[in-house]
């Protein structure tokens, strides 16, 4: 991935997930208790995410949203409200803490306006990125719907594009919130592309993924097992291997993978990460 994506996992829970090289992230929100997950997953939408995040805002920064997002009323409407859009996904993004839904909102608004393969494989991207780590229900499916909505409009523009059908797989691998259909679903577009490149390493590295997702641990090893054979250094591959290894009971293996990893970078925090899921495993 051109975007290094790095998660650590073990007993079933997500323990760290770093992204590199990528502006703001969402957190993890904590599910609290009510009603129904799915009943709840349903009803959100991106007015309740802007309401939430305008609370925050100064009195002059809400006043200048509140500008930018009623600044078009006449001309050239389209072009004017995909520079509105830009605006605001950039404010959201370098102004606000913690604005990354807004500002995705908001890039993957100018890009569907635009309409142009690049603008929309990179919004969908935005979510799929930060989609792994998101425990709560409704913001998962919330952020797999706009990454399968962009995903689709790209595909729409060029039906031959790998990468995209992979991502668009993606989204209902990771964007599942424990309906297997559902991962199914998604490694079923992702076999589309490796049954013609079987060495799509990107292809592999999610049918990897979801293989731990579905519980399909030996498949993940398999997959994942080849990604490091032809990139040694993909850390993403490597650390889930750990992961599948441990799921499976193969506890040496684990063991290995994990320890690899530790070579594969400097970044402190990860390595203590590890340090700790290996002290767990003795």
């Amino acid at each position: 991935m051109n975007k290094q994506q790095i998660i650590v996992a073990g007993s079933g829970v997500i323990i760290l997930v770093v992204f590199y090289f990528f502006g703001n992230t969402v957190p993890p929100l904590k599910k609290t208790a009510g009603p129904d997950t799915s009943t709840t997953a349903q009803s959100l939408d991106i007015k309740t995410i802007l309401d939430a995040g305008k609370a925050k805002l100064s009195p002059a920064r809400l006043a200048y949203v509140n500008r930018l997002e009623h600044a078009v009323i006449r001309g050239d409407i389209k072009n004017q409200q995909i520079e509105a859009d830009r605006q605001l996904a950039g404010f959201w993004k370098d102004s606000v803490e913690n604005g990354f839904l807004a500002s995705a909102y908001y890039t993957g608004e100018a890009a569907k306006l635009e309409n142009s393969e690049k603008s929309l494989t990179f919004a969908a991207q935005l979510f799929l990125n930060n989609l792994r780590g998101q425990v709560n229900p409704a913001l998962k499916i919330w952020m797999a719907n706009q990454s399968r909505d962009l995903f689709e409009r790209a595909e729409q523009l060029n039906p031959n594009n790998d990468s995209t059908k992979i991502g668009l797989g993606a989204t209902y691998i990771f964007g599942s919130t424990g309906e297997p259909q559902d991962v199914m679903k998604g490694i079923q577009k992702i076999l589309e592309v490796t049954r013609r490149d079987s060495l799509n390493m990107y292809a592999q590295l999610m049918l990897g993924l979801g293989g731990i997702e579905s519980g399909q641990y030996d498949k993940a090893v398999g997959r994942l097992l080849k990604v490091v054979h032809y990139d040694p250094g993909n850390l993403e591959a490597v650390l889930n291997l750990g992961e599948a290894y441990e799921r499976t009971g193969d506890l040496d293996s684990a063991k290995k993978w994990y320890t690899t990893a530790k070579k594969l970078t400097n970044n402190q925090e990860l390595i203590d990460a590890i340090d700790e899921r290996l002290g767990s495993l003795k």
